[in-house]
């Protein structure tokens, strides 16, 4: 087999199937997948699904999905074709553990031919009243080696596992975000690889698959550290190369405890039904423990591409802030293109698209340039731009702005009906520059407030919109005209003058 290091980069991202894709394994994923493209490696999705009790194939379509609703495009591996079925591509594989049995066999016989592992037959309950009498003297709890050096089968004793026999030693190992990190193998004691006779267990399977896929850098979250001095001493035994490791910060709380498990199990695509943009998602989990050499926060995913780098990512934890996550949601939309984020809308909202669409993609493009600084989340879009496509409905008294009498707010809505009236019959545009010029004369007598705040409510029948002088532009001068006579008639009707 060629070196590891001949293959150029390889990384790889290993979910488990026993759930949905949440924001630590995204983050991993992201962070692989900006380092292979830096260094025009590869990624491969591998799918560890050795625990067959609890994987399920919808948690792994939903992993595929949160993967490729970030944009993050790997490799090698399994992935969704349009039907829905998995297929799988790539010349290394299979990127199933469940489907890789045959290649372990291999490498676990070949430990045990060379009495680098051994069959142990201690039961399950011998070994936790071991464990027992050995933590009330306080001692660490590890494998006293009573199967290790066994020629023959005990009597009437069965197989129970597969150890390996770990050499007393120390471990270096130079991580990528960590610096120098040493272990003492003397507290390990002989670990379990397999179940007998072959069912293999996590740490045996991931450095096989390393190996045989080339992984060249392993970069995965910290609470994997503890498993590396295992996964070395296997590569040593095996005769593999060692690939570079790089361990990510821990996810925290804002207030820096552990990240809760309703939290920290939310699915990356809750996110995308929440109404965050995939460009936001994955801005935000760039940042989280990732600190770019400008002073910046706003990250397309090319500039993360090129500016990613190890040597900047933190060692202390990362601190989840959903503040921050919902104010790039809001960034993200207003950059983004206006054609593009009204298809995006579209799609978002399938059942409102006809209503959306009622009045012509130009008048929703209007729209959504005019709302576009005011919308934070997709999911506040209907609630926002109501008005636009249907007469709003309002209570008369919102017509008034403070003190202002309901004579006074008929008197300028009047007036303001008759600027527009003689500016649609010259066929005036209605520009905000035309706009302002009609109707500065009366917010210079009755004030800024008594003139644009009726209009406004007259418009949209809310207390907040965009500038009413906008709505104008968006709605055209027929449509202005029929909303502020219906207010005219609802002060005559509803409020005593």
């Amino acid at each position: 087999m060629p070196s590891i290091e001949a293959q150029g980069c390889r990384v790889r991202v290993a979910p488990s199937p026993t759930g949905a894709l949440h924001i630590g394994t995204a983050r991993t994923a992201l962070y692989n997948w900006l380092f292979a493209r830096q260094h025009d490696g590869k990624l491969i999705l591998r799918i560890e699904d050795t625990d067959q009790s609890r994987s399920r194939q919808e948690y792994e379509k939903s992993i595929l999905e949160g993967l490729e609703w970030l944009g993050i495009q790997w490799d090698e591996g399994p992935f969704l074709k349009k039907d829905g079925t998995i297929s799988t591509r790539g010349d290394f594989g299979p990127y199933h553990q469940s489907k890789r049995g045959e290649v372990y066999q291999k490498y676990l016989a070949k430990l045990l031919e060379e009495k680098k592992a051994y069959v142990c037959y201690c039961t399950t309950e011998e070994l936790e009243a071991e464990r027992q009498a050995l933590l009330s003297q306080g001692l660490p709890p590890k494998y006293q080696g009573h199967c290790r050096t066994l020629t023959t089968a005990p009597q009437g004793k069965q197989p129970q596992v597969i150890r390996f026999k770990v050499p007393e030693k120390e471990l270096v190992i130079k991580d990528l975000i960590r610096g120098t990190v040493k272990f003492h193998t003397k507290n390990l004691g002989d670990f379990v690889i397999a179940k007998y006779p072959s069912s293999v267990l996590y740490n045996f399977a991931v450095v096989v698959d390393d190996w045989e896929m080339r992984v060249t850098h392993v970069i995965r979250g910290e609470d994997h550290l503890s498993n590396t001095p295992k996964q070395i001493l296997l590569q040593e035994a095996l005769g593999f190369t060692r690939p570079a490791y790089a361990h990510l910060p821990l996810i925290l709380a804002p207030d820096r405890s552990k990240l809760s498990k309703r939290r920290a199990a939310v699915s990356v695509l809750e996110y995308q039904k929440n109404g965050y943009l995939p460009t936001a998602m994955l801005n935000f989990l760039a940042l989280l423990g990732w600190h770019p050499k400008e002073e910046k926060e706003f990250f397309t995913p090319q500039e993360l591409i090129a500016q990613f780098d190890l040597k900047r990512v933190q060692k202390s934890g990362a601190i989840f802030n959903e503040e921050k996550l919902q104010w790039l949601n809001a960034q993200h939309i207003k950059r983004m293109p206006t054609s593009e984020l009204a298809d995006y809308l579209l799609q978002f909202f399938k059942p409102l698209a006809e209503k959306f669409l009622a009045k012509g993609r130009d008048f929703l493009l209007k729209v959504l340039d005019v709302e576009k600084p005011r919308l934070k989340n997709l999911r506040d879009f209907p609630g926002l731009v109501d008005f636009f496509f249907v007469l709003p409905e309002y209570n008369a008294d919102l017509l008034l702005w403070q003190q202002q009498s309901p004579q006074d707010a008929k008197e300028v809505l009047s007036k303001l009906c008759t600027s527009l009236e003689i500016l649609q019959k010259a066929t005036t545009p209605p520009t905000r520059e035309n706009l302002l010029a009609a109707f500065n004369p009366l917010i210079a007598e009755k004030g800024r407030g008594n003139v644009l705040w009726p209009l406004r409510v007259a418009l949209s029948g809310k207390a907040a919109s965009p500038d009413p002088i906008e709505i104008i532009e968006v709605l055209g001068y027929e449509e202005s005209l029929k909303r502020i006579r219906a207010a005219l008639a609802k002060l005559s009707t509803t409020l005593p003058l």
